[in-house]
């Protein structure tokens, strides 16, 4: 277990995008991530006035204008009864993904137009409940601390030197695979070292999952022949037991454990898929983190791509006087740079 001692949380408020992170005894645990162009109807938690667009018999669902952005999906319980055009209230339970809308759960009747009854909570107030007793540091160790934890969100194997893991945590339309390896230490009982890398790597597997923002089946290939399937089941409820509504099924005749997890948040990658947007917030962040550690220059300039420079524009002005932004012909796309002026 992990003291309140061993928590950090830090909150990175660069223009444009905000973000929260959390480690949990020295390993990232979440990563929060919400931009100011995003609907607030589609996060999680928002409470909406939506119009039923189309019911599908066959899926027994039905989709949602919420006012903003692509419908919400409704599954619908075996007795629910909805007419197309009717108005009603939702709460949001799964935030977009895959390029689908968000996926909401009936709350009662709605009147009016689609729109935003109360948005769900900030990352402020998440970081709040997720870590209560722990200070929320800002500025350059925020900073640092989201670039660390998305460059680990990001990746897709993952090594831990000391544990003799190589870990891949991978995800496909279908499903995430997770494949854990392990070089034993020469003179010790493969046997138990085994043991020790399956409970390591299944808790690490956890922790990326969940600072990754995955859900969906999840199966995993475990170190050693899987002839052991009770003793792999209990690893991996203990590894997955903080994943609300996580649902265990049986290890494989192949020795392949698998769990069930629900969607909740916008996969990370997603968020930060690669497009101008998001070149230029990375842009900012890195002018915001120059500006905070160099006090002394009148003026800092962030050079960039021409083609970059209307969306990077508007972030720099937010930082104030001190910042600028120019176009620079010779810059390549994502390649933008920070300097003195």
């Amino acid at each position: 277990m992990t003291g309140a001692a061993d928590v950090e949380v830090f909150l990175d408020d660069t223009p444009g995008e905000t973000r929260g992170v959390i480690a949990r005894g020295g390993r990232y645990t979440h990563l929060l991530i919400h931009r100011e162009e995003e609907a607030a109807q589609h996060r999680l938690g928002a409470r909406s006035v939506g119009r039923v667009t189309q019911i599908i018999p066959g899926l027994r669902a039905a989709f949602v204008d919420l006012g903003a952005g692509p419908d919400a999906f409704l599954p619908l319980g075996r007795n629910d009864s909805l007419a197309q055009g009717a108005r009603i209230e939702v709460a949001v339970v799964a935030e977009p993904r895959d390029g689908k809308g968000a996926a909401v759960r009936r709350l009662g009747p709605g009147e009016g137009a689609p729109r935003l009854l109360e948005s769900g909570l900030s990352i402020v107030q998440t970081l709040r409940r997720l870590a209560p007793d722990a200070p929320i540091l800002t500025g350059v160790p925020a900073i640092d601390a989201s670039l660390e934890a998305e460059s680990e969100a990001l990746a897709e194997v993952h090594a831990f030197a000391a544990d003799g893991l190589d870990l891949a945590v991978q995800r496909t339309r279908a499903l995430v695979a997770v494949d854990i390896d392990h070089a034993p230490a020469p003179g010790r009982d493969p046997a138990k070292g085994r043991a020790r890398a399956n409970a390591e790597g299944l808790r690490q597997a956890a922790r990326l999952i969940g600072l990754k923002g995955w859900g969906g089946l999840v199966i995993i290939d475990a170190v050693g022949d899987g002839r052991d399937g009770e003793a792999l089941s209990r690893a991996v409820r203990a590894a997955f037991s903080e994943f609300p509504q996580a649902a265990f099924g049986p290890v494989s005749r192949f020795g392949l454990a698998q769990l069930s997890l629900s969607w909740t948040r916008t996969p990370v990658e997603e968020v930060l898929s690669p497009s101008v947007r998001t070149r230029a917030q990375a842009l900012a962040r890195q002018l915001r983190r120059r500006l905070l550690t160099d006090t002394a220059s009148a003026r800092i300039v962030a050079r960039c791509a021409p083609e970059e420079k209307a969306a990077v524009e508007p972030l720099v002005a937010a930082l104030g006087p001190r910042a600028a932004v120019v176009a620079d012909p010779s810059v390549a796309p994502g390649r933008g740079r920070i300097q003195e002026d």
